[in-house]
């Protein structure tokens, strides 16, 4: 059995909870601290965990035992934490997205591997059931040759609920860099990277009103689009389309993936969960439901980070990678330019599709 990898987690706000829980479950983790740059949370998460070490971020920073640094601070500070980590001599793991610019990740990309370090990013839902078994599906031809797909990402936005959203409306935020990580690193990992995109992009509604209890009547200044339709080309001649919006006050009713293939039609459960329902519709044949063929159903989040360590202690590639948390990070990117500018964004970055997960016949054996 491998020897766990030690971790530390930097941020203790509404999504670490969920990382506390998990990354105690993982046999590849040893999670030991707790930081963040209001120490008094940290030292709350630090007790309700039975963690020894609440820190602020300096402190994890400079201790030596901590070999990942899990990053779950707010977009805009994602940059700075993982490049502090990495100067530090740690591997990098970093809630979605990676970073808020294409520079910021050049930068973050260029130090890993001059450390000889790892960089990975959320989302890490790919690794679920539900998109392993679609892909699974896809690459044994049960729809033959895919040839189409739509993402749909439709909300009425985060002011009604969360009891501080008004960085989803500041660059970094919106509805692509919130949720378009999910749908299009499930779009890298059904059917390889992306050539070119374009898109229309706009702000509906340049004020919004916070509903929710703890800030309720608080104005919210929109500095990013809200409502994005982007056309993706994929290298491997697909065209993917991805509509997402915090525009549509009375939801919606349509899928969250949808793919098109020469032989058959899949519905893709939400790519931001890690199990769902896998639907397959045969050429003039009815929808049946499929089984799920792969593990990791439930809330596995950190899931990624033992990934990571399992490749730290034994080699090969990780399957969060950075790069291509990067790959769309410049796509999500480039449906806004394409938008503001008027014409196509060719992709400059490239990536490989992750190494599928092990299927559950082959877990078992």
């Amino acid at each position: 059995m491998m020897k766990p990898v030690k971790a530390g987690i930097i941020g203790c706000g509404n999504i670490s909870h969920i990382y506390f829980t998990n990354l105690q479950k993982y046999p590849e983790i040893e999670l030991v601290a707790a930081a963040d740059i209001d120490i008094e949370r940290a030292k709350a998460r630090a007790v309700e965990f039975n963690l020894a070490k609440a820190y602020t971020v300096e402190q994890l920073l400079a201790d030596p035992e901590i070999e990942i640094v899990v990053n779950l601070t707010i977009p805009k500070a994602h940059a700075s934490v993982c490049l502090q980590a990495l100067e530090a001599g740690k591997h990098v793991y970093v809630e979605k997205p990676i970073v808020v610019t294409r520079e910021e990740g050049k930068q973050v990309l260029e130090l890993a591997a001059a450390k000889g370090l790892r960089v990975a990013s959320a989302p890490e839902t790919f690794l679920g059931g539900g998109i392993q078994t679609c892909r699974k599906l896809i690459d044994d031809g049960a729809i033959g040759t895919p040839v189409s797909a739509t993402g749909f990402m439709i909300c009425g936005g985060h002011e009604s609920w969360h009891p501080d959203p008004e960085f989803y409306y500041e660059i970094g935020g919106g509805p692509m860099f919130d949720m378009g990580p999910y749908y299009l690193t499930a779009f890298v990992t059904l059917f390889g990277p992306i050539e070119r995109v374009t898109g229309s992009a706009r702000i509906s509604y340049p004020e919004r009103t916070i509903t929710s209890e703890k800030k309720r009547g608080k104005q919210i200044v929109v500095e990013t689009p809200t409502n994005i339709t982007g056309v993706l080309d994929f290298e491997n001649g697909l065209i993917g389309t991805l509509i997402t919006s915090f525009d549509a006050k009375a939801g919606t009713s349509l899928p969250n993936i949808e793919v098109h293939g020469s032989a058959g039609t899949l519905l893709v459960p939400d790519p931001n969960g890690f199990g769902g329902t896998v639907k397959l519709r045969r050429a003039g044949g009815d929808w049946e439901e499929i089984e799920l063929t792969h593990g990791f159903t439930d809330n596995n989040r950190g899931i990624g980070v033992a990934d990571m360590a399992r490749a730290i202690r034994e080699g090969g590639q990780h399957r969060a990678n950075g790069e291509m948390a990067y790959h769309v990070l410049e796509a999500m990117h480039g449906i806004h330019d394409a938008s503001r500018d008027g014409k196509h964004y060719n992709m400059e970055s490239r990536c490989s599709r992750p190494e599928p997960m092990p299927a559950l016949e082959t877990q078992s054996k």
